[in-house]
């Protein structure tokens, strides 16, 4: 099992909306370094939900259900399934994250603009650690 991080905007699309509908295809990246990473997961892997813009927080978790394909409706992106697995009882801060001074390799610290990145290890056990998040 991997773990990844993926961004989405609380306005478009948000935990509470996943959590409403159980499942959808995790769709909208055309960036060739996140699209790259959506192809790298598997059933069964873990995506922290992050809402980006104003609230910048990790804020729930989503499992992978399906491989990645192809989106059918844009030739530069590709999608996979996943399902609601919850939400965080406390979100967790970008600002917390940096304030920890321990992820500045992180894609999260490092490249903002990134709306779909692998979630190193030692992130998720200080998210489960630290914030008490119940994380697969």
């Amino acid at each position: 099992m991997a773990y990844y991080l993926a961004k989405t905007e609380p306005g478009d699309y948000s935990i509470d909306d996943l959590a409403r509908e159980g499942a959808t295809v995790w769709d909208g990246v055309t960036n060739a370094q996140a699209v790259n990473v959506i192809k790298t997961m598997h059933a069964g892997d873990v995506v922290l939900i992050y809402h980006s813009g104003g609230e910048a927080a990790v804020v729930g978790v989503a499992e992978v259900t399906s491989a990645p394909r192809p989106d059918p409706r844009e030739p530069k992106s590709w999608v996979v399934d996943v399902r609601y697995r919850g939400k965080l009882e406390r979100r967790v801060t970008l600002q917390q994250v940096k304030a920890s001074g321990r992820f500045a390799d992180f894609a999260l610290v490092r490249q903002g603009r990134l709306s779909t990145m692998a979630a190193p290890d030692d992130f998720v056990a200080w998210l489960r650690e630290q914030h008490g998040a119940v994380i697969p």
